[in-house]
């Protein structure tokens, strides 16, 4: 009994170190591969603490498309620059970080786009 209960253990233990961490985040700045940003715990509105991560040598930097049906945000069409996108460079980019297994670099961020410029009529 004693076998299974530790041999239980150790199996969770290992599948919640296999899991790449996902969560909402305001990212303020971006310096070479350093992303800092603000991250957003489940239920909270506020972001907490500043955190800085270094970004994986082939992070994809994609923009964020909704799924209606699924309510999350999928990956979309890569953003032209990657890191030293524009996007970036305002320090109010929002969106979804995506972390390796041990959490301690990011391999992936979905950058929710707002396009507020009109678009003019073509005559």
């Amino acid at each position: 009994m004693r076998r299974v209960a530790v041999a239980t253990m150790v199996l969770l233990f290992g599948v919640s170190f296999a899991f790449a961490e996902e969560f909402m985040a305001n990212i303020k700045k971006v310096d070479g591969n350093k992303v800092t940003f603000a991250k957003f715990d489940k239920g909270s509105k506020k972001p907490g603490e500043d955190m800085t991560l270094p970004a994986a040598d082939n992070v994809k930097v994609v923009k964020a498309k909704f799924n209606k049906e699924e309510k999350t945000l999928e990956a979309g069409d890569p953003i032209e620059g990657g890191l030293k996108a524009d996007v970036f460079k305002s320090g109010k980019a929002f969106g979804r970080i995506i972390t390796d297994a041990d959490g301690k670099n990011i391999v992936e961020i979905r950058v929710i786009v707002f396009d507020f410029k009109k678009k003019k009529d073509d005559k």
